[in-house]
């Protein structure tokens, strides 16, 4: 960066000095300029300690709230975590209504079967500490949905990170890294295996050490050979078997509600009792 240099072409003198003596500060003009100052420093302190009080519950709140709902998996009635039915208003296409009744609870688990290898692979640095899985169908009984709570071993920061990776790099939409669905038997999810698989969604969470996702299919067990992330298949115009049967709006509708209530009874444990 360059300065512009000083005109030293012309001097002007400073004016005369008239002769008068600037009067000394009495004492009691000193102490009201002290009074002021010290008034001064203790509004700046205290609004400054007021912030950083502010700040530190904050962080503490969100801290505590972290690690209280990385309990829940083992304290929590399943009801609470998987509602026997679960409203959607506005879930489906066009703003439609759905309604899901729980079919199934999978024994809570680890996560090596749970998901396709790659999905594994990159879930991996956030751990799996317990997996929780039910299956859901819809009002009509012909489309079923497998929601999931992976409850990760790491920070906060950990799950930032990873929840930036899948968005840089579209980690939640490639066909080759889906979760697969609890199929349980004498039910109607009976035939929903990996093949039966048309939509899914995955949300990693960074207020609560939790991967939330769900992927649904068609309840008769028919192959779907053109799986589509939600995201895709909710978007107007889209023609794909999961677009045009909404089974896009299904896994996403049933996961946000999952993950909704999670948030709820995460905030919930936390409570102080008054």
């Amino acid at each position: 960066m360059t300065f512009a240099q000083p005109d030293t072409s012309a001097w002007t003198p400073p004016d005369p000095h008239d002769g008068r003596r600037t009067p000394r500060p009495t004492k009691a003009r000193a102490a009201a300029v002290a009074a002021c100052v010290v008034l001064g420093m203790g509004l700046i302190g205290g609004a400054a300690a007021g912030s950083w009080l502010t700040g530190d519950a904050g962080a503490d709140d969100s801290r505590t709230t972290f690690a209280t709902a990385g309990e829940l998996w083992h304290g929590v009635p399943v009801d609470a975590l998987f509602p026997p039915t679960v409203q959607g208003e506005g879930a489906g296409p066009g703003g439609t209504d759905r309604t899901w009744t729980r079919i199934a609870v999978a024994p809570d688990s680890g996560c090596a079967d749970a998901f396709d290898p790659l999905l594994r692979k990159a879930l991996a640095p956030v751990g799996c500490l317990r997996l929780l899985r039910a299956t859901y169908t819809d009002a009509t009984r012909s489309n079923v949905t497998t929601v999931g709570l992976l409850f990760t071993k790491t920070d906060a920061a950990a799950m930032t990170a990873l929840r930036a990776r899948f968005a840089k790099d579209g980690l939640d939409r490639r066909t080759d890294l889906m979760p697969r669905p609890y199929a349980a038997e004498d039910t109607v999810a009976a035939g929903f295996g990996d093949d039966q698989r048309a939509s899914w969604t995955i949300s990693v969470l960074t207020d609560v050490p939790v991967v939330v996702y769900a992927v649904s299919g068609f309840a008769d067990g028919r192959t779907v050979t053109d799986p589509q992330a939600a995201a895709d298949a909710m978007k107007p115009g889209a023609t794909t078997a999961p677009a045009q049967s909404g089974l896009g709006h299904e896994a996403k509708g049933l996961a946000d509600r999952i993950e909704r209530g999670l948030r709820k009874t995460a905030a919930s444990a936390t409570e102080q009792p008054s």
